[in-house]
């Protein structure tokens, strides 16, 4: 197989902020591989918690250059397996060879990702689109200028109630809140009782990832969902969060690609939990590997593409959160010129 990587840095549409940092441009490496005529696109991002940077991704890619390029494609799972070994402490780097294989793999049997895969795409969920940490007045002027069926709502603040609150006046949209690591156990369980009388669905991954006793008493006690996401990182932790977490959120990103995220959600609605994927604030090129997965997940969080003010390639669109395929084989990605 022939690897091109390319790299990007991508301007937000607004400056994103979460608990934990804020960010105005999303730097996302793009790796393409070629057989017999075909190619294929999977995307990959960095992200500072995880101490990972574009140079790093493309390094640890190229470290095995060689084995890659004579390499040649037979099944995506095949190609995971060979390359884990390789890459296991880079699962970031894998998973943008991964989904470019899918991608490939799929174009060379000329279908899209989902028809391999025999999914029903009809009653795909929708998915939500983030409102960032800002002054309450602030957010309140991104949700009114992107009039949307379901939010997810970035908290970690002191004014997290009323934050949610002042945004239920202009809307009666479901909401989402994701508090990334932020609160403690009391605080948690004291904010579930508000979001639930205002309307929120879930919270995702309320405490640190580290906190396992609090999240027990959390769990145990909670009137809302809770979704694990930095608590979910690669397969082994699926069965870790279950007695923890009602779901899991899994980035395809950070658990190495669509082969073994294809497991957790397996695993995951095995122990009776509800399952979503997550967004790295990937562009198209990631996202619309994403939107074959729909038919799997009860949530999803792809809205990348809606937050950044520039693009990689043209693929999936998202309309009032419901997402289109392209009329291409794979997962519809091509760069943009």
């Amino acid at each position: 197989m022939k690897l091109t990587l390319y790299p990007f840095e991508l301007k937000f549409r607004h400056t994103f902020t979460i608990s934990r940092k804020s960010k105005d441009v999303q730097p996302l490496l793009v790796a393409k591989l070629e057989q017999n005529g075909y190619s294929g696109l999977g995307e990959t991002a960095d992200n500072a918690y995880y101490n990972m940077t574009v140079p790093l991704l493309m390094n640890a890619i190229n470290a095995h250059r060689t084995f890659i390029e004579n390499y040649t494609l037979t099944t995506p799972e095949i190609f995971w397996q060979e390359m884990y070994p390789l890459l296991k402490d880079n699962l970031f780097a894998l998973c943008a060879l991964d989904i470019a294989a899918w991608d490939l793999y799929a174009k060379q049997q000329q279908k899209k990702l989902y028809e391999v895969w025999q999914l029903d795409i009809s009653h795909n969920p929708l998915t939500d689109y983030t409102i960032g940490i800002d002054t309450i007045e602030n957010m309140v002027r991104k949700l009114q200028e992107f009039p949307w069926p379901v939010y997810k709502i970035k908290l970690g603040t002191k004014e997290d109630i009323a934050i949610i609150t002042a945004l239920r006046k202009h809307t009666s949209a479901v909401f989402r809140v994701d508090a990334n690591c932020a609160w403690g156990v009391d605080e948690t369980l004291r904010n579930a009782i508000a979001l639930k009388e205002l309307g929120v669905e879930f919270i995702e991954q309320p405490m640190p990832a580290a906190d396992k006793e609090g999240m027990k008493q959390v769990y145990e006690k909670v009137v809302l969902p809770v979704i694990a996401d930095e608590s979910c990182i690669v397969e082994q932790d699926v069965t870790q969060c279950h007695g923890y977490f009602h779901g899991i959120n899994i980035k395809l990103t950070k658990c190495g690609g669509i082969t073994p995220a294809l497991r957790m959600i397996a695993e995951a609605k095995r122990l009776g939990m509800k399952v979503m994927t997550g967004s790295m604030n990937e562009s198209t090129a990631g996202t619309s590997a994403v939107a074959h997965l729909l038919p799997l997940l009860d949530y999803v969080d792809m809205d990348g593409p809606l937050l950044l003010a520039e693009d990689t390639a043209d693929g999936i669109k998202i309309e009032n959160g419901r997402i289109i395929y392209a009329d291409r084989s794979g997962t519809g990605a091509i760069l943009l010129p």
